[in-house]
């Protein structure tokens, strides 16, 4: 095996884009390459260092023993690069390439936006693409780096990152609902109320929970109108078309505005932190933990460590 050169270092890089996204096309999507181009760089890799790194088939990219080997140590070395451009805060390094995040409707409100300005800031020459969608998906397979979702939403085999702390959810109307149609005092009292039905990115009904530890109750609640987004939800609810159930951070403004009131606010009900999630915690991109620190410190939490 013939010794690297340091031209080598951006075909390395290519390598562990197409091991991390088992495809071809995908890494060269993410480094600015053709297809084609990827491929021959790689085939051009493995004669300079006279080994076969990975198993191509018309459906699938693998690694080969001595690949998955070399994939491993590359990926510490490139932690460690990444690591120490970061510690020096240098312009312009360890900021390469493209990020893609896939994010739900909420966190991209509260979250990435307030976000985004000390992101482009920090992040120049970063090419970052935020898809935001409610379907729960395989982010590997669609390429993405990372998403981010509600703590008990994130699939078991990932790394799972909180970026906030518990979020408060609540029942809220307008003063003209309540003026017309009364406020509950319990829970039960919803069964005599106009409900607007949450629908999850699964197409599946939410039901309600309220409550707290044994005193928490899932409900089913009456309701002819069903939405599936936040904000459309939102000013159905100032429409006095019907209660609605809603993060107490997403409705901030409405509540302080008068627009919207809180309801049964002893039966509001803590949920699981936003969390971003990812499939390996070694060859992420190195501004993806400059992102996540942005919004820890922006919600109260403490910057990752390293």
């Amino acid at each position: 095996m013939s010794t690297p050169e340091r031209t080598d270092l951006a075909d390395f890089r290519l390598f562990l884009a197409v091991v991390r996204r088992r495809s071809f096309s995908g890494a060269a999507i993410e480094l600015g390459l053709t297809p084609s181009a990827a491929s021959h760089a790689i085939r051009r890799l493995e004669t300079r260092l006279g080994a076969k790194l990975l198993n191509r088939t018309s459906r699938a990219v693998s690694t080969t023993d001595l690949g998955a080997k070399l994939a491993e140590r590359l990926e510490e070395g490139f932690d460690l690069i990444a690591s120490a451009l970061e510690d020096l805060q240098a312009p312009g390094t360890a900021r390469f390439g493209q990020l893609r995040l896939n994010v739900f409707r909420d966190a991209a409100h509260l979250l990435v936006a307030p976000a985004l300005p000390e992101f482009a800031r920090q992040c120049p020459d970063v090419r970052l693409t935020i898809v935001v969608d409610d379907r729960p998906i395989d982010i590997v397979a669609e390429g993405y780096d990372a998403g981010m979702r509600y703590g008990h939403h994130v699939p078991e085999d990932m790394i799972a990152v909180p970026l906030t702390g518990q979020q408060r959810w609540v029942v809220a109307g307008s003063p003209g609902y309540f003026e017309a149609n009364g406020r509950p005092n319990t829970p039960d009292d919803l069964a005599n109320h106009k409900c607007l039905q949450l629908l999850l990115g699964d197409n599946a009904a939410y039901r309600w929970e309220l409550g707290k530890g044994d005193d928490e109750q899932r409900l089913r609640v009456p309701g002819l109108i069903t939405i599936n987004d936040t904000t459309t939800t939102i000013e159905a609810a100032k429409a006095g078309l019907g209660l609605a159930y809603l993060l107490q951070a997403r409705i901030a403004s409405e509540l302080s505005q008068g627009a919207l009131e809180i309801a049964l606010e002893r039966y509001s009900s803590e949920g699981a932190p936003f969390h971003m999630y990812y499939s390996s915690r070694r060859h992420n991109h190195p501004a993806l933990r400059i992102l996540i620190n942005i919004i820890r410190s922006q919600n109260g939490l403490q910057r990752l460590a390293g």
